[in-house]
């Protein structure tokens, strides 16, 4: 039996909701396919800062570097200041473990309505490659006079040969292993004159070496419009840290909620642990009710297994969630009545063969 070990950081809001949702599916899918997943949780983040005043130890990477894969909730909490939340605990991460490709795939599940008219499963199925590890959050900047009228705050984005290089050429591996072979750089090269542009010549580079993958360029702005009104157009995106991030964002609603979007933070080199997590986000005004849409981390689980070369686990794990989604067991954010509970029995349920999880799941427990 192979084992992998995993560090859970639930964090915050709905993050332990969900992580507890996805290490039962794990554990049940690891019953059906001979797998075992030493699960280790870790308490960081805005309990952790309140009681410490830092949202992770000092050793936290240290602490993280034996396991195979993080599997990561969410960060956020009202009373505590957002960047505090983010550079103390998720990107410290990100850049330690230099995760430097951020992968986001997009695609409408059965059973779950786009508010897109007229769309439908396989009109929207999209990879979205995230540059993880400089750009607009590479955290260079500072504040000076503070407080004074005078006071001035710089945010520097930073863009390097080396970063955007990797990432393009990671964006367009991705894209020659889908089927369409296409890919769509995202810019903003005709305002930023200096780190888009370089963006840009690197595209252009990188893609002599993929004569077999089609690619064109849009605008950040326009791309918006693009995704909106010509889905089907999209296949593979690739995107500065911060538009992949937003454009992410906008691709989980087109596809009918961030509830079921997921995302893998990547180490392309396997020097150290990669993290997975849903992108919803701590979701605080629905913490503690039961209905937080599991389905986000259950995605994330297949990305994890996928990463850690267990192809076979992470197609049961996918093809169990859209039988259940497709059944009509939904979370209030996708329409449905289900609880995080029903959809997580649901799924179990599912891995395990069962052609009735549909008629039973509310009524397991």
């Amino acid at each position: 039996m192979r084992t992998y070990k995993i560090a859970a950081i639930p964090a915050d809001g709905i993050g332990p909701e969900v992580i507890d949702a996805g290490a039962q599916v794990l554990a049940a899918l690891g019953a059906e396919q001979g797998l075992a997943f030493d699960v280790t949780t870790f308490d960081w983040g805005s309990d952790y800062y309140r009681k410490n005043g830092t949202m992770m130890p000092e050793d936290g990477l240290e602490q993280l570097k034996p396991f195979d894969a993080i599997y990561f909730g969410a960060v956020g909490a009202p009373d505590v200041p957002d960047h505090i939340t983010l550079w103390g605990l998720r990107l410290p991460i990100c850049q330690g473990f230099d995760q430097y490709a951020n992968v986001r795939p997009t695609k409408i599940i059965p059973g779950v309505t786009s508010p897109l008219r007229n769309l439908g499963v396989g009109d929207l199925d999209w990879m979205i490659i995230r540059e993880n590890s400089e750009g607009e959050y590479a955290g260079n900047g500072g504040r000076t006079h503070r407080g004074m009228p005078e006071e001035v705050a710089t945010e520097v984005a930073i863009f390097t040969r080396t970063g955007v290089t990797r990432i393009m050429r990671y964006a367009f591996e991705m894209a020659r292993s889908r089927p369409r072979k296409l890919l769509t750089v995202v810019t903003k090269s005709n305002a930023q004159r200096f780190g888009m542009v370089m963006w840009d010549e690197i595209a252009a580079e990188v893609a002599q070496e993929f004569p077999d993958v089609t690619w064109d360029k849009m605008l950040v702005d326009a791309m918006t419009v693009r995704m909106t009104l010509k889905p089907q157009s999209l296949d593979t995106i690739v995107a500065t840290n911060l538009h992949a991030d937003i454009l992410s964002d906008l691709a989980g609603a087109l596809a009918g909620s961030l509830g079921v979007a997921p995302t893998a933070n990547i180490d392309p080199e396997g020097r150290f642990p990669s993290m997975f997590e849903p992108i919803h986000g701590s979701a605080f005004d629905i913490t503690g009710k039961g209905i937080a849409n599991p389905v986000a981390t259950f995605w994330t689980a297949a990305q994890m297994l996928d990463h850690l070369g267990e192809a076979k686990a992470a197609s049961r794990l996918m093809s169990a969630v859209e039988r259940v989604c497709e059944a009509g067991i939904l979370t209030p954010d996708v329409g449905g009545t289900s609880t995080t509970r029903d959809v997580t029995e649901a799924v179990v349920q599912a891995i395990r063969g069962s052609n009735t999880f549909g008629e039973s799941a509310a009524d397991a427990g």
